[in-house]
């Protein structure tokens, strides 16, 4: 069985101090997106939030200076909160499965990867990492998903892909792959074919145990 997670809202429920973080460092430029902040971020890379807030006419410095900026405060705010930021039974759930190939495929900045992977010490479970730097289009478009399941020697049909937003489920959906949802973001997830609130489910196992390789 191949598995592919994403990371956040996946790994560490984040959302919510990457909403903070965003919300802190615009008002340090006097914008304030207010309810649709979240929105407005949510499933995207860095570089399409910076110029959704920013404006288009950044230069591509510009855009990773604001980028690094905010990802660095991010950071700063997860630093003391990260073992309890972790998604409930994830770590339980790697370690159920250490040794079957996983990967992370994740619109997420390389920094914010390493930290969490590092810091919440869950790197030896994941075989490839495939970040937004490592793929021309980010979610929806589903090269992320391609990409880590070549990695991983796998049809894309033949991967499960755990996800939280609905331009990652739209991503592993135009892949081909099957599709855990988790609740952490949304609490409906159109288009998954199991949706969990976090990996203490009883039905996880279940549904996966009767995931059957696809060799045609």
């Amino acid at each position: 069985m191949v598995m592919v997670l994403d990371m956040d809202g996946v790994i560490v429920d984040s959302n919510p101090l990457h909403t903070q973080a965003w919300m802190l460092y615009n008002r340090r430029f006097g914008i304030d997106a207010g309810e649709t902040l979240a929105d407005r971020m949510y499933g995207r890379r860095n570089d399409e939030i910076v110029r959704e807030f920013f404006g288009p006419g950044l230069s591509p410095e510009q855009v990773a200076a604001h980028g690094a900026a905010k990802e660095q405060l991010y950071r700063e705010l997860l630093a003391p909160r990260l073992p309890e930021a972790l998604v409930p039974g994830v770590r339980e759930f790697l370690q159920r499965h250490a040794g079957q190939p996983v990967g992370l495929a994740t619109n997420a900045e390389p920094a914010n990867v390493d930290f969490v992977l590092d810091r919440g010490g869950l790197r030896a479970y994941f075989r490839v990492v495939v970040d937004g730097h490592q793929v021309r289009n980010p979610k929806p478009h589903p090269e992320i998903y391609l990409r880590a399941a070549e990695l991983l020697s796998a049809a894309p049909r033949n991967c499960i892909v755990f996800e939280d937003s609905f331009s990652g489920i739209a991503a592993a959906r135009a892949a081909g792959a099957r599709i855990v949802g988790l609740t952490t973001t949304h609490r409906e997830l159109p288009g998954a074919d199991l949706a969990i609130g976090d990996f203490r489910s009883p039905q996880l196992e279940i549904w996966l145990r009767a995931q059957v390789p696809d060799a045609s």
